[in-house]
C-alpha cells in the first residue's frame, strides 16, 4: 500500500502519524468527558435527594435525559479509545455496544419531543397539567419512546443474525462501518432518521408556536410562557446539532473521496467532537443551571457543601417553573 488518495505517505508513516497525535487526540476528548460524567453523576444525585424532583413530571424527564446523556458519553468514550487504541471487540459484543448506542441516541432524541410537550401542557392547559402529566403516564410515555427507540436495532440484530454473511471476523474494531456493510442497514438507518427528526421537529415547532401565542396574550403569567418557549427554543437548538450529526456519516464519504488518510480522520476526530461529545456534555449542565431550585442544590453537593443553602428556596412551585 502505497497512497490513500493520492497521498505519499506509506503505510508506517500513517501509524506513525497517528500514534503520534492518539495521546493529544485522547486527552481533549476524554479529559471533558470524565469531567461532564462527573457533573452529571452529581445532577443525578441531586434528583435523588428531593422528593419534588421524583416526583414532578419536568424533572423526571429531565432525570430521562440525563441518565440517557450520561449512558451515551460513557459508551462513546469507551469506543472511542478502543479505536485509538487499536482493541479489537468480539463481534457479539461489539453489535450489544452498537444497538445500544444507536438506541440511547433515538431515545434522547424523542426525549426532547416530551419535554417539549410537557411545557406545552403546563404553560397551554395549567389546571389539567397534573393530571396529563402525572407520574404514571409519564412513565408510559417514558416506556413508549423507548419501544419506538427500540426498533432500529432490533431490526438491525435480527438483520445480522438471519441475513448477514459478510461478517465472519470474530474479533474487529467496533464501529458501525465494519460492522453493519450490507446496504439494508444504510437504508433503515436513513428512514428511521427521517421518521423520527420530522416528528420530533413537528413537535417541538407546534410546541413553540403554542406557547409563543400564550405569551402574547395571556394578561397573566407571561414570564412562565416566557421562560417556557426558551426551553423549548433550547430544545430546538438540540434537535439542530443532533441534525448536524448525522452529517457526519455524509462528511465522511466527501472527506474519503476527496482528501487523504490522515486529513480524513482529522476531519472525523472534529465532527466526533463537536457534534457528538460536547452537546451531550453541555445540554444537562445548562438546564440544571437553568432551573434555580435544582442549580442551588446541584451547586450545594457539587461544591461538598462549600455553597450554603441559606439563599435557595429548595420548596419550588412546579407549575410555574421554566
Amino acid at each position: 500500500m502505497s497512497a490513500f488518495n493520492g497521498s505519499t505517505l506509506n503505510l508506517s508513516q500513517i501509524v506513525s502519524l497517528l500514534d503520534r497525535d492518539a495521546p493529544v487526540k485522547t486527552f481533549l476528548c476524554v479529559t471533558p468527558c470524565v469531567i461532564f460524567l462527573y457533573v452529571n453523576g452529581v445532577m443525578i444525585f441531586t434528583l435523588r435527594k428531593k422528593t419534588v424532583f421524583q416526583e414532578a413530571s419536568r424533572y423526571i424527564l429531565f432525570g430521562h435525559m440525563l441518565w440517557l446523556d450520561t449512558l451515551y458519553l460513557f459508551m462513546s468514550v469507551v469506543l472511542f479509545v478502543c479505536a485509538v487504541s487499536r482493541i479489537t471487540i468480539m463481534k457479539n459484543l461489539c453489535i450489544a455496544l452498537l444497538a445500544a448506542a444507536q438506541a440511547l441516541y433515538q431515545v434522547a432524541l424523542l426525549n426532547l419531543a416530551l419535554m417539549s410537550l410537557e411545557r406545552y401542557v403546563a404553560i397551554c392547559f395549567p389546571l389539567r397539567h397534573p393530571k396529563i402529566t402525572s407520574y404514571r403516564r409519564i412513565h408510559i410515555a417514558i416506556g413508549v419512546v423507548w419501544m419506538m427507540g427500540l426498533i432500529q436495532c432490533l431490526s438491525e440484530m435480527i438483520i445480522f443474525y438471519a441475513i448477514d454473511s459478510t461478517n465472519t471476523v470474530m474479533n474487529l474494531f467496533c464501529s458501525r462501518t465494519t460492522l453493519f456493510r450490507l446496504q439494508i442497514y444504510k437504508k433503515l438507518e436513513i428512514a428511521f432518521t427521517c421518521i423520527f427528526f420530522v416528528l420530533v421537529c413537528f413537535v417541538i415547532i407546534f410546541t413553540y408556536a403554542s406557547i409563543a401565542a400564550v405569551a402574547k396574550t395571556a394578561s397573566s403569567d407571561k414570564a412562565s410562557a416566557k421562560k417556557a418557549n426558551k426551553t423549548v427554543l433550547l430544545h430546538l437548538i438540540q434537535l439542530g446539532l443532533c441534525a448536524a450529526s448525522i452529517l457526519i456519516g455524509v462528511i465522511q464519504e466527501v472527506i474519503y473521496v476527496y482528501t487523504d488518510y490522515i486529513t480524513s480522520l482529522h476531519v472525523m476526530y472534529f465532527c466526533f467532537v463537536v457534534f457528538l461529545i460536547f452537546p451531550k456534555c453541555l445540554s444537562p449542565l445548562i438546564y440544571g443551571l437553568r432551573d434555580q431550585a435544582f442549580s442551588c442544590l446541584f451547586k450545594y453537593y457539587f461544591t461538598f457543601g462549600f455553597k450554603k443553602l441559606n439563599s435557595c428556596n429548595t420548596d419550588i412551585h412546579l407549575v410555574g417553573g421554566d
